[in-house]
């Protein structure tokens, strides 16, 4: 029986009898588990207000809300969820999880410490501890944890990939670029590993292996806006001005309309003397200036100058 038939043929047994709590809980967790979480919802709610010291029922209510991106009610899911079952470690990881979102670090990391006490191998909370003080710019204890991560589970490519942020923040250039290869070696596809050796490269003034990288980065994900900018600045850097703009043009087709964008191509088709292309570049990065990172006024400014 597939699982939409078990969806009907449960549904049917509740019309029939809507007390059978059993049916509505395999219900619930079946329209869960299928992609419809809102309807999951209507029946946990139900059995949350009958059952209410069952801890399951309101840890499935807090993944319900989760997948309904409504952080505060799941959290308050999880933590009756908890106070009715304080042993219970995945209520506590995904509270966890819930507060790391709603950047409540100081609260994750006690959730997650609360996990490691119960299970000192669990990669998984180390690593969550880990991207808690990243994201707080903690980046001696995130590389700990990362670390500790790794030393559970050296093929977790995430946590390699972080390091290899950290390392490249804090200037140990080889140290992250071994980082990212070892990233490239459990996942061949991971465009942000390309792209971050790519930056790399460029920094350090090795434009070939650059391009070799962005070329990657871009054939694996082909909306990284920040891989064809960098791939256009070194174009142009060589002098290839025209392809420094097909390179942008591109960016724009695949990425959308961006101010700076718009405004990286004005500068381009500056240095080709396509005056006319230079002045609607120009203009449609002020159209686009919630996109911009310069202030409108100087490209105003600017555009006024070169016109008069």
């Amino acid at each position: 029986m597939s699982k939409i038939d078990k969806i009907e043929e449960l549904q049917n047994l509740l019309k029939e009898d809507a007390t059978n709590f059993q049916a509505r809980r395999e219900l619930a967790v079946l329209l869960l588990d299928c992609g419809y979480p809102e309807e999951a919802k209507q029946h946990f709610i139900y059995l949350s207000k009958i059952f209410t010291d069952d801890s399951g029922i309101f840890y499935n209510l807090g993944i319900t809300y989760e997948k309904l991106k409504d952080l505060d009610k799941a959290e308050e899911a999880y933590r009756k969820s908890i106070e009715i079952s304080p042993n219970e470690t995945d209520a506590f990881y995904n509270l966890g999880l819930v507060c790391l979102d709603k950047k409540k670090f100081e609260t994750a990391i006690d959730c997650f410490e609360n996990v490691l006490a119960k299970d000192n191998n669990d990669s998984n909370a180390y690593f969550s501890i880990g991207l808690c003080y990243f994201k707080e710019g903690k980046l001696d204890g995130a590389k700990y944890y990362f670390q500790r991560t790794i030393d559970l589970n050296d093929e977790d490519i995430y946590a390699h990939f972080y390091i290899g942020n950290i390392l490249k923040e804090q200037g140990d250039n080889a140290g992250a670029k071994d980082k990212f290869k070892k990233v490239l070696e459990l996942s061949p596809d991971y465009s942000w590993a390309y792209y971050n050796l790519a930056s790399i490269d460029f920094d350090e003034g090795n434009l070939s292996s650059a391009i070799q990288n962005l070329r990657k980065t871009l054939e694996l994900n082909p909306k990284d806006i920040d891989a064809y900018r960098i791939y256009a600045k070194i174009m142009a850097k060589q002098h290839h001005y025209d392809n420094a703009a097909m390179i942008m043009e591109e960016s724009i087709d695949n990425c959308g309309a961006n101010g700076d964008s718009y405004y990286i191509l004005a500068q381009i088709q500056k240095l080709r003397k396509a005056n006319d292309e230079y002045v609607k570049c120009m203009n449609n990065a002020l159209k686009n200036n919630n996109t911009l990172t310069i202030p409108p006024k100087l490209i105003k400014k600017e555009l006024d100058k070169f016109i008069n």
